[in-house]
C-alpha cells in the first residue's frame, strides 16, 4: 500500500518510502520526511560516493560515513562530490 508523505526535501506531497533504510534516528527521519523521489536522487549520489571512495557498505566505519553524507544530502544541502570526481559517459 503506497503512503504518502510530504517530503520535506522537494517540499511536494509524494509516495513515502516503505520501510525506514537503516535501523538509526536518521534513517526514522529519512522515512518521515524523505520521498521517493529524493531518496532516488540520494541512492544515485550514494552509488557515487562509494565508487569513487571504494566503500565497503559493509564496513561499519564507512557505513557511519554514508549516513553523515546522507543527512548532509537530504537535509542540509551540503553535500560534495568527491574532490576531482569527473562523471564518466555512457
Amino acid at each position: 500500500m503506497t503512503r504518502t508523505i510530504h517530503c520535506m526535501v522537494d517540499d511536494i506531497d509524494t509516495d513515502g518510502l516503505d520501510f525506514p533504510p537503516c535501523p538509526s534516528e536518521a534513517g526514522l527521519r529519512v522515512y518521515r520526511e524523505v520521498g521517493k523521489p529524493a531518496w532516488r536522487r540520494w541512492l544515485a549520489h550514494q552509488t557515487m560516493l562509494i565508487n569513487e571512495y571504494r566503500i565497503s557498505p559493509m564496513n561499519p566505519e564507512q557505513r557511519v560515513f554514508l549516513e553523515r553524507e546522507m543527512v548532509k544530502f537530504l537535509f542540509e544541502n551540503c553535500a560534495q562530490k568527491p574532490p576531482g570526481y569527473v562523471p564518466r559517459d555512457g
